[in-house]
């Protein structure tokens, strides 16, 4: 288990967050996938909550606004940022559109939702009391996130220049996939990839992937607990995963780490 405590360089995904039709239902289905814990619910923020591993955040829940019936339910993945206002201005000057402007999250951070050129939504995340992530390395908690896109370099070209991205070719068999490295970082941060041609229409979509013991165990308590398998495991250079969906029918990744990772 490797705990943080500090902001992450801006850039990183640093957290994950879904609002739920059933908060409880939804609460429920992690426990049983992920082993997740929860903190209090807070209120003044609609009653969000931490899913937590070991006492530390690892995600956030939240129950569905009245007003937002009908809006599907996905997994939204934030960029940490130490400046979202200086960052917001240089996404729209690159080509994206802001979907929700920053706010204060009481004493928490500042966040805010935009779009980039390709259609893919994103958070930015300031640090304030909460940091995102606090535990990596662990059953539980983020392993992996990227972003897959019919329009990979204009997604390149987009993050590179709001985030200073450093990019990697690791595509394989006709497979467009770069990782991304931070200004100043040692290692990859995150994923750009291009999606299949072959599939008409797919979206563009930031991921996240989350850690587990097991991947075809984890699998069949996805089953158990009301989800559903949508892509079987396999193994690949950084170990085993598979992807799944949730109550809402949210999907996300979930990883056994390899050797290599």
């Amino acid at each position: 288990m490797t705990q943080r405590n500090e902001a992450w360089p801006a850039g990183t995904p640093c957290w994950a967050d879904l609002t739920a039709s059933d908060l409880g239902r939804t609460q429920d289905f992690y426990r049983a996938v992920l082993g997740w814990e929860y903190g209090e619910p807070r209120p003044e923020h609609g009653g969000y909550r931490n899913a937590l591993v070991g006492g530390r955040p690892v995600a956030g829940l939240s129950p569905a606004a009245p007003d937002l019936t009908g809006v599907p339910h996905v997994w939204q993945v934030y960029l940490a940022t130490d400046r979202i206002d200086l960052c917001a201005e240089r996404v729209l000057a690159a080509g994206g559109t802001q979907l929700m402007e920053p706010v204060e999250v009481g004493g928490s951070a500042r966040m805010g939702v935009w779009q980039d050129p390709t259609g893919a939504s994103f958070g930015m995340w300031q640090a304030g009391e909460h940091i995102g992530f606090a535990v990596l390395d662990v059953p539980g908690s983020a392993a992996w996130c990227d972003l897959m896109t019919p329009d990979h370099h204009t997604a390149r070209d987009f993050y590179a220049h709001v985030f200073g991205y450093h990019y990697e070719d690791i595509g394989e068999d006709g497979v467009s996939y770069a990782t991304f490295t931070v200004p100043h970082g040692d290692r990859p941060a995150g994923g750009i990839g291009g999606t299949d041609p072959a599939a008409e229409n797919a979206p563009a979509v930031w991921s996240v992937c989350f850690q587990v013991d097991d991947v075809d165990a984890a699998v069949q308590r996805v089953r158990d607990a009301g989800g559903a398998l949508m892509e079987d495991p396999f193994d690949f250079a950084y170990g085993r995963l598979a992807v799944v969906a949730g109550p809402d029918r949210e999907s996300f990744a979930i990883m056994t780490p390899g050797e290599s990772m």
